[in-house]
């Protein structure tokens, strides 16, 4: 956390147990607090993650990520993806933002991805993520351009968080672009664009 401040980061992601701890050392500072749920796997209860988000709002948390249970999203069992996502969201509503991870390297195709997204916006997303870092395929230009189109269908300002695998500052760079040319400069602020990325911040800084 104190890192994250002298770095100027937009936030740190801590597992929930952490978000406590975390909300006292960063007390009075911009950095935001965010953390994780029903992650990494995506196959937890509905009610057990709002429990665990609920908890984590009283604990601090200023966001709150997500997994979209993907496996049953690629089985069609939406009706189940649907009731996790909106427990949360109720939990979340007007309280913090609400990030669904939607782990785009199971998927099998751009329009899944798409689908995906678009289906986590329908159903409250303020930010669609691509990757919880834990599958052999996280973040990539092809994920990161199906997740484009979902945003600019939607009538919301949606904001969009490449995760995983983000280690140098060219692959940075080459997102920064590719966002740039759909949305515009202005799109690019902690607002709407964030990196998931544990390794990127030492890249960046061995670079400025």
């Amino acid at each position: 956390c104190r890192r994250a401040v002298d770095a100027g980061t937009a936030a740190v992601c801590v597992w929930p147990d952490f978000v406590q701890q975390s909300a006292r050392t960063l007390a009075d500072t911009p950095v935001a607090i965010a953390t994780v749920v029903n992650f990494p796997t995506g196959d937890e209860r509905p009610y057990a993650v709002r429990a665990v988000t609920e908890q984590a709002l009283l604990d601090g948390a200023d966001d709150i990520d997500v997994v979209l249970p993907f496996r049953a999203f690629m089985a069609g069992d939406f009706d189940w993806c649907g009731a996790l996502l909106d427990e949360v969201r109720a939990a979340t509503l007007d309280r913090a933002h609400l990030k669904v991870i939607l782990e785009t390297g199971e998927m099998a195709n751009a329009a899944q991805m798409t689908a995906a997204a678009t289906f986590a916006i329908d159903h409250g997303a303020d930010f669609v993520k691509t990757s919880t870092g834990k599958s052999a395929v996280s973040a990539t230009p092809t994920a990161v351009g199906a997740l484009l189109d979902a945003i600019v269908a939607s009538d919301r300002t949606i904001g969009l968080k490449p995760a995983g695998g983000i280690s140098d500052a060219a692959t940075a760079g080459a997102y920064l672009d590719q966002v740039e040319r759909v949305m515009g400069a202005g799109y690019l602020t902690p607002a709407t664009f964030r990196f998931g990325a544990s390794g990127e911040l030492d890249a960046l800084l061995a670079v400025t």
